[in-house]
């Protein structure tokens, strides 16, 4: 799997290794090869980094990048596609498998209602699967029926608490 990334930070890694350990819960011999772009946005550079990861023998590339450059690389070398931010299905339809998807609204907006009610506190906010802030945009066409049961199995499990990626099952199964 051919990983295309922003920078060495911590959000970023943590991403990555998350993905790395959900990769090798279906194939422990799977490996994930990272390309740093060392910009938040430079399509060119990050379709570059994808080329060059499916030229070493990615099948797959993955990327924590908002534009679709690595999945339209994907989808032009006839390899597997799994986008960022948003839904890439429509710039890059024969590779996408999902991408991750980040819902900020209503986060924001619980955010600004409780500021005008005087109620906002400072802080960390980590949302996820559970509030919605996290999803997976639509299967695309090469995702078995197998494979979107078994996703949504671990999805079930990760919203209700019973599973987490860096820790496995929190109930010892």
């Amino acid at each position: 799997v051919g990983f295309v990334a922003p920078y060495q930070l911590p959000e970023v890694v943590r991403d990555i290794n998350a993905f790395t350990l959900g990769a090798q819960s279906v194939n422990p011999n799977v490996k994930v090869k990272v390309i740093w772009t060392n910009s938040w946005y430079d399509p060119a550079k990050e379709k570059q980094a994808a080329l060059s990861l499916i030229d070493s023998g990615a099948d797959v590339i993955a990327q924590h990048q908002n534009t679709p450059a690595a999945q339209q690389a994907a989808e032009e070398r006839g390899v597997m596609g799994i986008g960022y931010n948003t839904d890439m299905s429509k710039m890059a339809p024969n590779a996408s498998l999902t991408s991750a998807i980040w819902n900020w609204g209503p986060y924001y907006t619980s955010v600004v209602e409780s500021v005008q009610k005087g109620t906002w506190k400072s802080g960390s906010y980590w949302g996820g699967l559970k509030d919605g802030v996290i999803g997976l945009a639509p299967y695309g066409a090469r995702v078995t029926e197998d494979a979107k049961q078994e996703v949504e199995k671990i999805k079930a499990k990760i919203i209700s608490g019973d599973w987490d990626v860096y820790y496995g099952s929190s109930r010892g199964q």
